[in-house]
C-alpha cells in the first residue's frame, strides 16, 4: 500500500504589499514591528521584496528544522550573504556549505575552546581597565562608540597577543568602524550600484584593501613572512610549512590557526581574521551598550550586580578566575540579547523543493528567520518587552531554551560563543568597578535595526559618588558606592536604593535594515555547552 502524497497547504502572504515593491517599503520603514507581525500569519509566511518571494519561517521549531535537521536542503545564502561576501570573501560568515566550511571550521575551532580563551582574560581585563579608567568624570560619551572600542580593543589584544605594536592597534581601531558603515551600506543598496565606479564604492574597496594589509601585518610579526605563508593556489593550501609558534605569554589566539597541522592560505587567514573582527565590533559592542541602557533604567538590576561583583571580587580588581561566579551577570546579559537581538534576519536558500510546516518552498527561494522575532514571541517570553534578567535564571531558563536562536544553531553555529561569553562578562565587570555611577544623559534610544539592533542614540556619564550624600531619592540609573568600597558597604548601599520591585520599563519602535553579522554568545545557564557552539557562522 503507497502512501499518499502530500498535498502542501497554502503558504500565506503578508499583507500590505505595493506593486513592484512588494513589501520592501515595510522592511526599510519599520522592520521590527513588520518581522514580529508575521507570526500571527501562520508558521510560515510569504513577502515580496520587490518581485522575488521569500519565505519567513515564525514558528521556532520548523526553524530548527531548516538550521539542524534539514540543514541540507537550506544552504546559507541569499542577497545579504552575497553582499557580505565582498567583504568577508569566503570567512566562516559567509562561506559556502561543504568541504571548504568544514575544514576551515575544524581549523579555526581550536581558537574558541574554553582552555584557549581562558588564557587571554588577564590581557582582556588589563586592556579594558586601561581604556575604562581614562574616561573623565562626569564627561557626556557615545555609549555605543565606547562599546565597540572596547570590544575590539579588547579582542585586539586576544586575537594578535599583547605584543602587537601600537601603531597597529590604532590602525585597526579607526579603520573598522568606516569599514563597517561600507558594509553596511553594500548590503542595502542594489548589487549593480555597489559595482559602479562611485566614490563611496571606491573608497569602501581601498578601505577593504588597507584592512587586509595590516591583517598581514599583524600575521607576519607572529613570525610569518610572506614567503613562507601558504600560497593563495586553494591546490596547494594543504601542502604550505606552518609557522613558528608565538611566545605563549604574548601570542594571540590566531597563534592557533599560524601553527595548525594543514594551515589556511594567506588569504583565508585574512578573511577569517576580518570575520572575526567584524564580530568583534558591531555585535557584542551593541550588546554591551543595552545592557548599560537597562542597568541604568533598573536600579534593583544595577544593585544585584554590584553586591553579586563585590561578593566574588572583594576590594581587589577582577581576575578571569572571577567570571564563573557571577552567574546573575549572565543573566543581565542574556536578556540583554533577547531583547534586542543582534541579528534580526538571517537568510537561507532551499536547494531543492522542499516542504515545511506542509508548505511549498521552491528550489532557489529565499527562507528568512528572525531572531528577534522568536525571542518577542510571548508564548515563549512572556511580557517580551519587559526586561527580566530573572527569566534566565536556572529554574526558569529551560523554558525558554528552545526559542532563543540569537547565535543559529547546527553546523553553522556561531563558532565564537566562549570568547563573546567571556569578553561581555569582562567589559560589564571592569566598568562596574571603576565606576560607580552610571547615567543616562540622552533621550530614551530607539531600535535601529541595520545589521544588529542598535541603539539610535545614547549617551551617558560615568562618575563615583559618596555613599554619605547619596539618597533614597536618588534618580534612577544614579545608585551607587564610593569607588574602592568594601564589599559591605556595596550590600548595605544595595538594599537602601529605591526600585526593588521588578521591573516592568520596555522600549518600543524600530527602524529599517538588513544583515546577519556574529554576535554575542548564549551563556551556561541557557543551554548545554556543546562542540560548536558560538556565533552563527553567517551574521
Amino acid at each position: 500500500m503507497t502512501t499518499p502524497p502530500v498535498i502542501p497547504v497554502p503558504t500565506p502572504t503578508a499583507p500590505g504589499a505595493l506593486p513592484l515593491l512588494g513589501h520592501a517599503h515595510r522592511l526599510a520603514r519599520d522592520p521590527l514591528p513588520f518581522i514580529t507581525s508575521l507570526r500571527r500569519h501562520g508558521g510560515v509566511v510569504r513577502i515580496r521584496i520587490g518581485p522575488t518571494d521569500a519565505y519567513v519561517v515564525t514558528d521556532p521549531e520548523l526553524t530548527r528544522r531548516v538550521l539542524v535537521t534539514d540543514a541540507g536542503h537550506y544552504a546559507k545564502g541569499g542577497r545579504i550573504i552575497d553582499a557580505l561576501r565582498v567583504f568577508f570573501g569566503d570567512g566562516l560568515a559567509t562561506v559556502a556549505d561543504g568541504d571548504t566550511h568544514l575544514r576551515n571550521r575544524r581549523l579555526v575551532q581550536p581558537m574558541f575552546n574554553k582552555a584557549h580563551v581562558a588564557t587571554r582574560g588577564s590581557a582582556m581585563i588589563d586592556q579594558v581597565r586601561a581604556m575604562v579608567e581614562g574616561w573623565r568624570e562626569n564627561e557626556k560619551r557615545d555609549v555605543f562608540a565606547d562599546m565597540n572600542d572596547l570590544t575590539l580593543a579588547a579582542f585586539l589584544v586576544a586575537l594578535f597577543g599583547t605584543d602587537l605594536p601600537g601603531h597597529l592597534r590604532a590602525e585597526f581601531t579607526a579603520l573598522m568602524p568606516v569599514i563597517m558603515k561600507g558594509a553596511i551600506r553594500q548590503t542595502v543598496l542594489p548589487s549593480w550600484a555597489t559595482r559602479l565606479p562611485l566614490p563611496a564604492n571606491r573608497a569602501h574597496a581601498e578601505r577593504v584593501a588597507r584592512l587586509r594589509d595590516l591583517v598581514d601585518r599583524a600575521i607576519d610579526h607572529h613570525g610569518t613572512s610572506p614567503s613562507s605563508a601558504p600560497p593563495d593556489d586553494p591546490d596547494d593550501a594543504d601542502t604550505g610549512p606552518t609557522c613558528p609558534h608565538a611566545p605563549p605569554a604574548q601570542g594571540g589566539l590566531f597563534a592557533a590557526l599560524l601553527t595548525a597541522d594543514r594551515p589556511l592560505t594567506r588569504r583565508h587567514l585574512q578573511d577569517e581574521a576580518i570575520t572575526l573582527l567584524t564580530g568583534a565590533i558591531e555585535t557584542t559592542g551593541t550588546t554591551l551598550a543595552w545592557t548599560l541602557y537597562e542597568i541604568s533604567r533598573h536600579p534593583d538590576v544595577e544593585r544585584r550586580l554590584r553586591t553579586e561583583l563585590a561578593d566574588a571580587c572583594g576590594d581587589r580588581p577582577l581576575r578571569p578566575t572571577d567570571l564563573e561566579n557571577l552567574p546573575y551577570a549572565r543573566q543581565v546579559l542574556q536578556e540583554a540579547i533577547r531583547k534586542y537581538g543582534p541579528a534580526w534576519m538571517v537568510t537561507r536558500t532551499a536547494t531543492r523543493d522542499v516542504e515545511l510546516g506542509g508548505h511549498r518552498i521552491p528550489e532557489g527561494a529565499d527562507v528568512i528567520w528572525s531572531p528577534y522575532l522568536h525571542q518577542h514571541d510571548p508564548a515563549h517570553f512572556p511580557a517580551p518587552d519587559v526586561f527580566d534578567p530573572d527569566r534566565w535564571a536556572p529554574h526558569r531558563a529551560p523554558a525558554a531554551r528552545g526559542s532563543f536562536l540569537a547565535f543559529g544553531d547546527g553546523r553553522r553555529k556561531c563558532i565564537g560563543e566562549n570568547f563573546a561569553r567571556t569578553e561581555l562578562q569582562i567589559v560589564l565587570a571592569v566598568i562596574l568597578q571603576c565606576w560607580s555611577r552610571i547615567e543616562l544623559v540622552s533621550r530614551a534610544p530607539r531600535p535601529q535595526a541595520v545589521v544588529t539592533v542598535r541603539p539610535d542614540t545614547m549617551s551617558m556619564r560615568y562618575g563615583h559618588r559618596d555613599t554619605a550624600t547619596a539618597s533614597v531619592d536618588d534618580p534612577p540609573g544614579s545608585w551607587a558606592v564610593p569607588r574602592g568600597a568594601s564589599p559591605q558597604a556595596v550590600r548595605e548601599r544595595g538594599g537602601r536604593g529605591r526600585g526593588s520591585g521588578p521591573s516592568t520599563g520596555a522600549v518600543s519602535g524600530g527602524v529599517g535594515g538588513l544583515g546577519e553579522v556574529q554576535g554575542a554568545g548564549a551563556f551556561g545557564v541557557v543551554q548545554p555547552e556543546r562542540a560548536g557552539d558560538g556565533f552563527e557562522d553567517g551574521r
